[in-house]
């Protein structure tokens, strides 16, 4: 004893002296921890001091010759070491900063176990009268029992977070960390969250941060560290051994060893935390099997009326410790292939992400952007589905060969009829391939990224049934699929096996134990076998997604080493440009300047030679990249915000009056690629960003030429040229400005790929070469020069309400309040909607709706069947019941044959509805998808083209993929599964009324119970589900822009804040998913544990009445209580036949503007107000005005793409707004300003109606200059264009665009900057098709290039919107006006 109390005595000593420096900083709280750790420490000792008193005391009474049994001394010696043992591990596990102990619950609780029967036959042996009680150990006992049972309380509440834990600063953490070990097995700590949804509406702002493991950053750089090293191991080996070539030839060595394995990396990366997960689903399995076991022993003990009490009460507790037990390790088990799926998918995404900002433009060309967006959503999400079954792997094969093992030794060989029977129903799903999906997908991107040329040529209907069509495949799939699974429904298994035992043998006797244990196996042999054809489809489809993104994220990478940051080749070019020179490079269409300025920025395939930049390089691309955020966000792109720096640059890219035009100054939100602004303001942002970057070099590739004349000279001026903001720093501009030649200090002139000429303007004009050649032709042409070939250029049909106008106003008087415009509209203006999550109930008239969609009939018959077919289940289980207790004479039981009769009628009946249910409820199920998938299409093409520039794309992807897919093949199951499991509930109620009515007192509590957890759960899961899905679409988006803008984010070295957005955009969508897998856990451990009180009543009552009840009953109630368990898991229309014009309409081809204005949205200014102008049949108008004076706006409102806001449109007489659209588009034609073509044949984006037959095709290909170069493709006129039409240059785009116009050959004739992107000689021959080819017809022109207007019969110059010159060129420029002055700056005067 002094020994314990010196040891004491340190302990304490050691403890104060541990957290005494602790009292001054962390007060109170440091002050309870060191009185719970004294506290355990205290009573871990105490307990070890009492278990050696015994052991002391024992030695004492053999000194006084009291001999007692060795356990006397055993026993204590060994209690005392566990003891100390305990407290010990307790002071580890704190030391290891554990909150709270799994282990030393259970350690406890294990030993609280034990004591309570030493505890009970202690107090019945001192009841005994003339018992002798030994005082000293039994004080001893008494005392230990109560320190444990303290302990034991003690160990059920976590303790606070260990002193030396870092302080988390995080608003809302997770409470899982801090959650205690009862509570995390039970999902207790979700309750606040499910609470709080109960009582309102979750929003984003109440989720909790994620936990540190599971967010991106942790996430996927472990993804990537084991990828890199599994890389780096495959590299070296592949390097490493160079065989001898005759070897091997001898010895193939296989390839696959040179791929590096991703899956060997997700294994390293995921499986230590998955293997957790591998243990729990094992010891479920096992214990699955206790269950049909202990209802053998219930049943034995009903029968057996000697049997005590106790059995039956025993059993009756086993059952549900087992059960109970059963729940908490199967959620567990789920609960880590969720999150472990969970974080899968988020290293999967980001490594997509990764990977896409270094890949290489050859590799990049390999997959289109729809593949790319595919391999984050519908691949990651694969592997997310597979990590919850790929345990079955091994699981479903083992309980298959329990459940057989325990059949066999129930029934004998008669199993193997059961056996037979449900091997040829395991539906063999063939793995129906998702390639139809994948194409719909496809298609729907390109008919929503080119859905306003669709629009313009009235081309909706043939699109809709080109998606329709490969709908139909799809559903051919789901069909087949549906009617496999209806025919392998199960209720054949049990009749066939007992048949076949009463029929094999007279002396084989069906008693309760038989049957009903059979059946209770029979239900678990159901799952895994139903199971399985999914986890291998499963399997599969995750195979070829491992190996897709395998094969993108083994793709080539751009070396970074492949430019010196720091004189310059390329291929075989040689040049040096001086610091702070300005150097211009000219040449033809497709002659290589953009891959120069690409090659000096480490975008090109280095072949040879070497490429130097000295310093930082800032690039303008030839297609300007806006990104979805606000103007603002847009040019100061990620660096610190200098007011008059941003103000400086602004001026100079003439950017002021457009900001003042827009709706909140630069604070608008840009809607996707830059939608809501002209051309030529995209690229003047884009120029902004540079600017504003002040970087030390700077690549423009041809940023002049979207830009007006006078735009363009105001920006060399300011900018680029000499006297320009960017004077000291070294230029490269790629132009075709002859204009601004002269300025340059150097001029490189480049041909097919080499530089052919360079020096300065005078060298090259004394040189008399190429350059001076090229100088004769243009001089007096338009410099506005726009070149196309290879170099793409897209110019959206200019969307917004702004002028430049006037640039010339000067910085002081602009101040900084004007910029922002006024504070109270700062957030007045949102251009793209995000995606809103309603609140709420699922309103009912919505499940009404999908009843209609799947048609009345079928909703009500299959709810008819589904009754049948569980009244026919209950009935012939009944049947079974009383079969059972028939009494058996003479070892055989009488009607066996009556009763086999009845059993099985019942049992093909059960048959019968089950496949009639099942068929009725997947056909519907079709009948549905069908029927809103059409819906969904027809209003999405039915939609105003407002719509789309407000919604992003993403979401619409989002709405056709994957909530598509779910009403596709999700719905059907979740109806069959709910029916199903609110049947079988129904039925167990009943059954265990009949057999017990003593349980109609339990079961309307549990049943309240039941309902009660189900609405708290179906309130917040319903919300959280919504905010995931709201919060997906923007990851895709955010992935979607990065893709497109992937050159100008690696110019500027922007990658780093690249991913962390999008590691940012993931982990809010994750944030969402976590609480919706954890709720999902929370509400089944709950109302399984429902149903495990139902099955506990069930055995108890049965013991109750055991005298009165046949085993037959008992049998049935508590099979059918165990089984219960599971079962709780729009625009204007398109034709009016009134109003619709005459065939030969427009006869004349006149165009009247009455007092005609037109808004692009109600909230927004006209942006052209009182249009009057009349236009003569065959009449050819040129329209000029600034960027944005609302040249395209006009074109807009002629083809109602916006409708008007007041005055009207008349062509020969008939008003445009009165009739149907198609009637009103078929009869106009457009050559639009961006030349889109489908992924399709050329024939089919010529004619998508298969109107016209092959040789007016060709005719008309001819015309476009394009039959030669049609005539030596392969396919010719079948020659399949990709997505966007990327195989085909701008240029041939754009003729492709004019030979549908010449197909068409209406009356009347809109081009829109038609000839912006092809180089000067095919404009001329475009023109002068024009000229030939509409010579009757009226042609209205949109031009920069004023030259191609300079014939044209009247020009309408624009200027805010309004009409102020119009007559023929000629007189126009003897005004002097605002045409003469354009004229000017273009250099035609």
């Amino acid at each position: 004893v002094p020994h314990c109390v010196g040891q004491l005595h340190w302990t304490v000593y050691a403890l104060i002296c541990c957290t005494k420096r602790h009292f001054v900083t962390r007060g109170k709280s440091s002050l309870s921890i060191f009185i719970r750790t004294f506290m355990f420490q205290a009573l871990g000792l105490l307990l070890w001091i009492i278990c050696w008193a015994d052991l002391f005391y024992s030695f004492w009474e053999r000194s006084q010759n009291i001999f007692r049994p060795p356990v006397f001394v055993i026993s204590p010696t060994v209690l005392g070491i566990t003891m100390l043992l305990a407290t010990f591990l307790i002071q580890y596990e704190r030391m290891k900063g554990v909150q709270s102990s799994g282990v030393m619950l259970i350690f406890w609780f294990t030993a609280l176990l034990c004591a309570t029967i030493i505890f009970r036959s202690k107090i019945l042996h001192a009841l005994n009268l003339g018992a002798e009680v030994d005082v000293f150990r039994y004080i001893t006992f008494y005392s230990y029992f109560v320190l444990v049972l303290i302990q034991l309380i003690l160990s059920c509440f976590p303790e606070r977070p260990p002193l030396f834990s870092e302080t988390v600063n995080d608003p809302i953490p997770c409470p899982e960390s801090s959650a205690s070990f009862l509570s995390k097995i039970t999902f207790w700590w979700i309750t606040g969250l499910m609470i709080q949804g109960y009582r309102r509406p979750l929003e984003a702002k109440d989720l909790w941060s994620l936990n540190k493991e599971d967010t991106s950053e942790e996430v996927v750089q472990g993804l990537a560290r084991y990828w890199e090293k599994e890389c780096q191991m495959k590299s070296s080996n592949s390097n490493g051994d160079v065989t001898e070539e005759v070897e091997a030839l001898i010895v193939k060595p296989s390839q696959r060893n040179s791929a590096p394995s991703l899956l060997k990396v997700l294994y390293k990366t995921f499986g230590p935390y998955f293997l957790m997960s591998f243990l729990f689903k094992a010891c479920h399995d096992l214990m699955m099997f206790s269950g049909p076991e202990i209802l053998k022993l219930l049943i034995n003990f009903v029968n057996d009326k000697d049997a005590p009490n106790w059995q039956g009460y025993l059993y009756t507790g086993l059952l549900f410790a087992c059960a109970c037990l059963q729940t908490l390790i199967l959620h567990q088990y789920f609960h880590i292939c969720f999150v472990t799926g969970m974080r899968l998918k988020t290293a999967v995404i980001g490594a997509v992400y990764r990977k896409a900002l270094v890949i290489t433009n050859s590799a990049r060309k390999t997959s289109t952007v729809g593949e790319i967006v595919n391999l984050m959503s519908v691949d990651a999400q694969r592997f997310m589905d597979l990590a919850t079954y790929i345990n079955m792997i091994w699981s479903a094969p083992l309980q298959v060969i329990l459940a057989l093992y325990l059949l066999w030794q129930n029934l004998g060989p008669s199993v193997l009829a059961g056996v037979a029977v449900m091997i040829l129903l395991v539906p063999v799903n063939a793995v129906a391939h998702m390639k139809s999906k994948d194409n719909r997908i496809k298609l729907m991107n390109e008919i929503l990224n080119g859905i306003k040329v669709l629009k313009l040529y009235a081309w909706e209907l043939a699109f809709k049934e080109k998606v329709l069509g490969i709908r139909q495949e799809e559903l051919k799939v789901l069909k087949k699929s549906a009617y496999l699974a209806a025919v392998s429904t199960f209720t054949w298994v049990a009749l066939s096996t007992f048949a076949v035992y009463v029929l094999v043998d007279k002396n084989n006797v069906l008693d309760a134990q038989k049957a009903f244990v059979s059946l209770a196996l029979f239900n678990i042999l159901r799952f895994p076998l139903n199971i399985l054809p999914m986890v291998i489809s499963s399997m599969v489809q995750a195979s070829v997604s491992l190996k897709r993104l395998r094969l993108f994220l083994s793709h080539e990478e751009l070396e970074p080493d492949s430019i010196i940051r720091g004189s310059i080749k390329d291929g075989n070019i040689n040049f040096t440009v001086p610091e702070g020179s300005l150097i211009a490079i000219v040449g033809q269409v497709g002659c290589g300047k953009s891959s120069l300025l690409s090659a000096l920025l480490g975008e090109m395939d280095k072949r040879e030679g070497y490429v130097a930049v000295k310093g930082s390089v800032a690039y303008v691309p030839q297609q300007a990249w806006i990104q979805n955020a606000a103007l603002k966000d847009n040019i100061i792109f990620g660096r610190e915000m200098k007011e008059s720096q941003y103000k400086r640059v602004i001026e100079a890219c003439a950017l002021l009056p457009d900001i003042e035009i827009l709706p909140s100054g630069d604070r608008t939100e840009i809607g996707e690629k830059g939608v809501n602004l002209s051309g030529g303001q995209k690229q003047r942002v884009s120029l902004a960003r540079a600017v504003y970057c002040n970087t030390d070099v700077y690549l423009f590739d041809d940023p002049l030429s979207a830009v007006d004349a006078h735009v363009g000279k105001h920006i060399f001026d300011k900018v680029i040229g000499p006297k320009g903001i960017l004077k000291n720093k070294t230029r490269v501009l790629v132009t075709h400005g002859v204009s601004f030649l002269p300025l340059m200090d150097t001029i490189i002139v480049m041909t097919d790929g080499k530089i052919s000429e360079m020096g300065s303007y005078q060298e090259l004009l004394n040189q008399d070469g190429a350059f001076a050649e090229f100088l004769r032709t243009y001089a007096n042409a338009d410099q506005d020069v726009e070149n196309g070939g290879k170099l793409i250029k897209k110019l959206q049909l200019s969307n917004s309400s702004t002028y430049s106008g006037e640039t010339g106003k000067s910085l002081n008087q602009t101040s900084t309040t004007e910029l922002q415009k006024a504070p109270a509209e700062k957030n007045a203006w949102k251009l793209t909607e995000a995606d809103t999550a309603k609140t709420g109930r699922v309103k009912a008239t919505v499940y009404w709706e999908y009843m209609k969609a799947i048609g009345l009939f079928i909703s009500f018959l299959s709810i008819f069947l589904f009754m049948c077919n569980h009244i026919a289940a209950l009935a012939s289980n009944y049947w079974l019941s009383l079969w059972t207790d028939d009494p058996v004479i003479n070892g055989t039981q009488q009607h066996t044959h009556v009763r086999l009769g009845v059993y099985g009628a019942l049992g093909m009946s059960q048959g019968i509805a089950v496949f009639g249910y099942s068929m009725a409820v997947s056909i519907g199920g079709i009948f549905a998808s069908r029927h809103l998938h059409v819906g969904l299409l027809h209003s999405v093409l039915r939609s105003p083209m407002s719509f789309f520039e407000r919604t992003p794309s993403g979401n619409l992807v989002n709405r056709f993929s994957k909530e598509m897919d779910t009403i596709d093949s999700v719905i059907p199951q979740i109806i069959k599964m709910f029916m199903g499991s609110l049947f079988n509930v129904i039925g167990a109620c009943i059954i265990i009324l009949l057999a017990t009515p003593i349980a109609a007192i339990v079961i309307p509590p549990l049943g309240f119970v039941y309902f009660f957890v189900q609405r708290f759960y179906v309130a917040t899961s319903r919300q959280l589900k919504r905010l995931e899905s709201v919060s997906r679409s923007p990851v895709y988006s955010h992935f979607n822009e990065t893709l497109l803008g992937v050159s100008v984010i690696r110019a500027f070295e922007e990658q780093t804040r690249f991913k962390q957005q999008s590691d940012l955009k993931v982990d809010e969508n994750q944030k969402a998913y976590f609480p919706s897998i954890v709720a999902n856990r929370w509400l089944a451990v709950r109302l399984e544990c429902v149903g495990n009180c139902i099955v506990l009543f069930a055995a108890l009552f049965a013991v109750i009445a055991r005298n009165s009840l046949s085993p037959g009953l008992v049998g049935l109630s508590v099979s059918y209580s165990l089984q219960d368990k599971w079962g709780a898991g729009l625009g204007a229309p398109w034709c009016i036949e009134q109003t619709a014009p005459p065939n030969n309409w427009p006869h004349e081809g006149k165009v009247e503007f009455r007092g005609y204005g037109l808004r692009y949205r109600e909230d927004l200014d006209l942006v052209l107000k009182n249009i009057n102008v009349t236009i003569n049949g065959g009449e050819k108008v040129g329209i000029v005005g600034r960027t944005g004076a609302g040249k395209s706006s006009l074109t807009l409102g002629l083809f109602r793409i916006n409708e008007s806001a007041e005055g009207e449109i008349i062509i020969d007489g008939v008003n445009v707004a009165k009739i149907g659209l198609h009637d009103l588009r078929f009869k106009i034609t457009i050559i639009p300003q961006d030349p889109v073509l489908f992924s399709g044949s050329l024939r089919m984006n010529l004619d998508p109606f298969d109107k016209y037959s092959d040789e007016e095709i060709w005719t008309s290909l001819e015309l476009a200059h394009l039959k030669n170069f049609v005539s030596s493709l392969p396919d010719k006129l079948n020659h399949e264009c990709s997505e966007g039409g990327e195989n085909l240059s701008v240029g041939q785009r754009q003729l492709v665009c004019l030979a549908r116009a010449l197909l068409r050959k209406s009356k009347i004739l809109v081009l829109d900057e038609a000839t912006a992107a092809v180089d000067l000689e095919t404009d001329d021959l475009i023109q002068s098709t024009i000229r030939t080819q509409f010579e009757d017809c009226t042609v209205l022109t949109i031009a920069h290039r004023l030259n191609t207007i300079m014939d044209y019969e009247r020009v309408l110059v624009l200027d805010k919107g309004e009409i102020v010159e119009c007559d023929s060129p000629a007189n126009l420029l003897q005004k002097k006006g605002i045409f003469y002055s354009m004229a000017k700056d273009s250099g035609l005067v």
